[in-house]
């Protein structure tokens, strides 16, 4: 049993929690919990940790030929990104997509995020997007890291299963999204209800910074601006919020 902080293999996960640099360059990221865990593709676990208290016998199917390390409760704690440790953590392998990818799928559904910087929102998108048949997901280098571990928490096991790519010329890759796909811009001046644009063919959509939106030169690149109409005071939307109503009507209408 691990029982040290000072542990080299306890060292690097703390700092793996913490340095997004750090995960660039394993290649890696964590996550924690049995679903979680559960759920990690086949080939792509790299290290597993439990705790001394987490039940072995009650999680027979989870561990089943797997190898890993027991630790103690007070070092899971400090290896834990969580306030109540579930007693299970492992270290997965970075996916890696193309936009070639992303575009090569008929009748693409396509986020594009600029500048999206609030964990919960990165991964409610993801979570959601997978059950609206999001096909694949662009993010500036703005955006906040996906592998942050707040916000693979918030993906619940999405992290796994929708493409991304991370761009670093947002406007580059726009322009080759426009290739193959027809680009709306959720906007609040948008010149269309959300509801009457036509999404069944292939799809991109862009979101924007969640207190600035998109910018200007953003906005311009995209084939029409969309809007959701509000009654009440209300200005404006969460993104992840807005995010979920646009994508849905995406599913309704290719349904």
């Amino acid at each position: 049993m691990i029982t040290s902080v000072n542990n080299p293999s306890v060292k690097n996960i703390i700092a793996l929690r913490k340095k997004g640099k750090l995960r660039r360059e394993q290649d890696v990221f964590l996550v924690e919990g049995p679903k979680m865990v559960s759920e990690v593709p086949e080939g792509y676990l790299k290290e597993l940790y439990i705790s001394e208290e987490f039940h072995i016998e009650q999680h027979k199917m989870l561990l089943k030929g797997k190898n890993y390390e027991l630790v103690s409760e007070r070092v899971f704690r400090e290896m834990s990104d969580t306030q109540t440790p579930q007693g299970v953590l492992a270290v997965v392998r970075q996916r890696h997509s193309t936009l070639e990818g992303l575009l090569a799928v008929p009748k693409s559904h396509i986020l594009i995020l600029e500048d999206v910087q609030d964990p919960g929102n990165l991964g409610t998108m993801f979570r959601t997007g997978e059950g609206a048949g999001v096909t694949g997901v662009v993010l500036s280098r703005g955006c906040v890291d996906l592998y942050n571990p707040k916000v693979i928490r918030s993906t619940m096991g999405s992290v796994y299963r929708v493409p991304f790519v991370y761009t670093e010329d947002l406007h580059k890759t726009i322009q080759k999204i426009k290739e193959s796909c027809k680009i709306y811009a959720a906007h609040l001046q948008g010149e269309y209800d959300y509801d009457k644009a036509d999404y069944t063919g292939s799809t991109a959509i862009l979101f924007g910074n969640e207190s600035k939106g998109l910018t200007k030169e953003t906005a311009k690149m995209a084939d029409r601006w969309v809007k959701i109409p509000m009654l009440g005071k209300v200005e404006s939307l969460n993104v992840a919020v807005a995010a979920s109503i646009l994508m849905y009507e995406v599913y309704r209408q290719r349904r």
